[in-house]
């Protein structure tokens, strides 16, 4: 699948501030990045480091006044894509040290307190029927609502308020299948289907490989609905939504604006 990616944002800084940026599409296997342009403002600092995971690129800013930020690419998309609910999942002890991080808790997916919960509702499922399971109760059990999360909003707000966005949507997701002992991890992307258009966010989970002795998958998992793993351009992965924020400020700013296109050619 094609795609062609354009998305621009700006914000202010009213003193000499480090911004860290992540907003392009990551070169990798399963999705060729085509003619990519970045543009930004003039800035005292910028410097490329590579991103969590080694997918896709950080950039570094240190600037003050009105900054601006415009992206363009086409993308390829050519992923493997298994049956979800055909997946076993992994003993922890075969799990790889790349995955082990993504059973923890972090700020905004505090799996623990998740568990009695996972067992309760899907204790008769196991592996990627869990997760199939899970994502259709997350579907089922959760309005889709613009604004009605915020940047310190976590996993049990939503799970208690029943309503969210796509981060909230992934955050829940994450938890739950952390708390049934699966690695999962937070996706921030781009898709077509995504309304009103925007940078979208969607879970990943690691699982047994059917394909590989002894090996593991990430198979991309969206309860909002909106996104499929064959129509989803990865940007960046984290634990959660703070690991890979398109803008982080160390230090104040005054975000002004963003806009962001993703149509399939």
């Amino acid at each position: 699948m094609s795609l062609l990616i354009e998305a621009s944002f700006s914000f202010s800084l009213d003193q000499p501030t480090d911004v860290l940026l992540q907003f392009e599409a990551a070169s990798l296997p399963e999705q060729k990045i085509i003619n990519p342009k970045t543009t930004l403002s003039a800035s005292e600092h910028c410097a490329r480091v590579p991103a969590q995971d080694d997918i896709g690129e950080r950039i570094w800013i240190r600037a003050e006044g009105d900054f601006d930020v415009s992206y363009s690419a086409r993308a390829e998309v050519q992923r493997m894509i298994a049956p979800l609910q055909s997946l076993e999942m992994l003993a922890p002890h075969d799990m790889p040290g790349e995955a082990v991080q993504y059973l923890f808790d972090s700020r905004y997916c505090p799996a623990d307190q998740f568990q009695p919960f996972v067992e309760a509702e899907f204790g008769d499922t196991q592996g990627g029927a869990r997760i199939a399971a899970i994502r259709d109760w997350i579907a089922q059990n959760l309005s889709y609502v613009p604004g009605s999360s915020g940047p310190d909003t976590g996993a049990v707000d939503s799970f208690v308020q029943r309503q969210g966005i796509c981060r909230d949507y992934a955050h829940v997701l994450i938890s739950l299948a952390r708390a049934s002992t699966i690695p999962a991890r937070y996706v921030a992307c781009y898709s077509p289907g995504v309304t009103p258009p925007d940078f979208h966010a969607v879970a990943e989970v690691f699982l047994e490989d059917p394909n590989t002795r002894d090996g593991g998958t990430w198979q991309l998992v969206d309860a909002t609905g909106m996104a499929t793993p064959e129509d989803i351009v990865k940007i960046g992965v984290g634990r959660d939504a703070a690991d890979v924020s398109f803008l982080t400020s160390f230090g104040p700013s005054n975000f002004r604006s963003s806009r962001v296109s993703v149509v399939q050619e």
